[in-house]
């Protein structure tokens, strides 16, 4: 299988930095960045964004109900309570 990363000196990319990143950012191809034939960076597109879930909602089911919601609560337990 071959290589799909495209190889590139230093030199290249300090010259044409806004071009090669670019082109990674369209083709989806990533660049290895060279100096004297040794790899020493590559430039890779951006990782798919996962869709934050919202907070309206991300509660539901997590919290549990016990006891009656509507029922006043007795004077001893408001005192307990302060």
């Amino acid at each position: 299988m071959d290589d799909p990363t495209e190889t590139i000196v230093i030199s290249e990319f300090k010259a044409k930095c806004l071009e090669i990143l670019r082109r990674v950012h369209k083709t989806g191809r990533p660049v290895a960045i060279t100096r004297r034939g040794e790899r020493i960076a590559e430039v890779h597109p951006p990782s798919p964004v996962k869709a934050e879930p919202g907070w309206l909602g991300s509660f539901a089911g997590r919290g549990r109900v016990t006891g009656d919601l509507v029922e006043p609560i007795a004077a001893d337990d408001w005192e307990a309570l302060r």
